[in-house]
């Protein structure tokens, strides 16, 4: 399974921009993150993913595969949302996902078209469709297209870790996006460790 690849670059870029952050990762060492290239798993599984523990998601994620076998759009649109709820979605993630498909076979969604967009070109695409969210397409931009630069106010995780890392009782909006300002352009390599401390332990 390949993983997000990052290096010195990275690191020392964060460790100059926050010493609290710097601390921290030298503490954590290199993280290894799977990452899924092939764009409509990727998407599936942010789908998945949403609002269940990462747990949960992966059991979910693996009787789908157990079940569907290679996972495509035609053998998603194929399976009866009955049968992909067997495998622990709800009948709402089911029909997203199938309406994901859908898409794709129709040319209504172009994922390969994804890459030339800019990270805010893609939320604005992948949210028009049914079931994806700000959330969800900003899972896609991390562990699909592998971008560079992404802190997600909406994951509930990444806000954790940003409170534990500086102790924090409460985090708003303005002060989040200090955080992602001062990470930038290497957000995401700030999200794989604000995760990393978020993890129960």
């Amino acid at each position: 399974m390949p993983i997000f690849e990052y290096g010195e670059r990275e690191l020392n870029h964060l460790q100059r921009r926050d010493k609290v952050l710097g601390s921290a990762i030298l503490k954590i060492g290199m993280i290894n993150r799977d990452v899924t290239p092939d764009l409509f798993t990727a998407l599936v599984k942010s789908i998945l993913g949403q609002q269940i523990s990462s747990a949960a998601a992966k059991t979910v994620w693996g009787r789908l595969l157990t079940g569907i076998g290679k996972l495509t759009p035609v053998s998603v649109y194929e399976t009866p949302l009955d049968t992909l709820q067997q495998y622990g979605m709800s009948a709402r993630k089911a029909g997203y996902i199938k309406g994901i498909a859908a898409a794709v076979l129709k040319d209504d969604l172009d994922l390969s078209g994804l890459h030339r967009m800019t990270d805010q070109e893609v939320i604005k695409h992948l949210t028009e469709l049914k079931g994806i969210g700000v959330w969800t397409a900003e899972m896609l931009l991390i562990f699909g297209l592998q971008r560079p630069d992404v802190v997600s106010w909406g994951d509930q995780g990444i806000r954790r870790g940003m409170m534990k890392l500086y102790c924090l009782e409460n985090l708003d909006r303005e002060q989040f996006e200090v955080y992602r300002e001062r990470y930038s352009p290497y957000g995401t390599v700030a999200s794989l460790y604000l995760w990393e401390l978020a993890a129960p332990k």
